[in-house]
């Protein structure tokens, strides 16, 4: 199982601060993607690549095939700006 925190937008959109995911491990951001897009498909494109930034382990991912491991901390959150 693989925990996902949610941050900002997505947090309010999805209606939880933290998801779990049964996915088969290692697993990979896509596959993450995939499974959030079918199991919250009324926001499919807020979780895509590009609206959404990925965190495994505090660290900023931009690798969709990087992996995810069991016990690995995953978050999701809307890209920032900063003015």
């Amino acid at each position: 199982m693989i925990q996902v925190l949610l941050f900002a937008r997505l947090r309010d959109q999805l209606g939880a601060p933290v998801v779990n995911l049964t996915l088969s491990t290692p697993a990979t951001v896509q596959d993450l993607r995939q499974a959030l897009q079918q199991q919250f498909a009324e926001h499919a494109d807020s979780l895509a690549a590009g609206q959404a930034l990925v965190a495994i382990n505090q660290s900023l991912i931009n690798d969709e095939t990087a992996v995810i491991h069991n016990g690995d901390e995953v978050a999701l959150f809307p890209p920032m700006t900063g003015g």
